[in-house]
């Protein structure tokens, strides 16, 4: 919802080059979301659901970070000045499911090396 908040910011704004980025992160969530709603993840046991996850907290912070110090600092507008705000919160929430995606990756990889070659050659 924040990434769509920020879009739509963008969009009235005098930076609206700057429009993709919530655009693509809000339907790469919504994709996930999806995903994950549907059972996805446990019928494509191929992808690794959350690294997925966790790649897109990682570059949305990133990215989010950066486009927010770009707007607030460059353009005068109301509408740039609300989505650089809107940017930081999206930072601080992505920071935070960064770091809640991290323990599950963790935890993720730990179940995956328990069926490692190495495993299956002490047996």
């Amino acid at each position: 919802v924040l990434s769509f908040i920020i879009f739509i910011c963008y969009i009235a704004s005098l930076a609206a080059s700057f429009m993709m980025a919530p655009l693509l992160e809000f339907l790469l969530a919504l994709f996930l979301f999806f995903a994950y709603a549907s059972k996805l993840n446990e019928k494509f046991k191929g992808v690794h659901w959350p690294l997925a996850d966790f790649l897109r907290c990682v570059t949305a912070a990133i990215i989010y970070f950066a486009i927010s110090i770009a707007a607030v600092s460059k353009y005068n507008d109301g509408a740039s000045k609300a989505a650089g705000v809107f940017g930081f919160a999206a930072t601080i929430v992505f920071a935070i499911d960064f770091y809640i995606t991290f323990n599950d990756l963790i935890t993720f990889l730990k179940q995956g090396s328990s069926d490692s070659p190495e495993g299956h050659k002490t047996e």
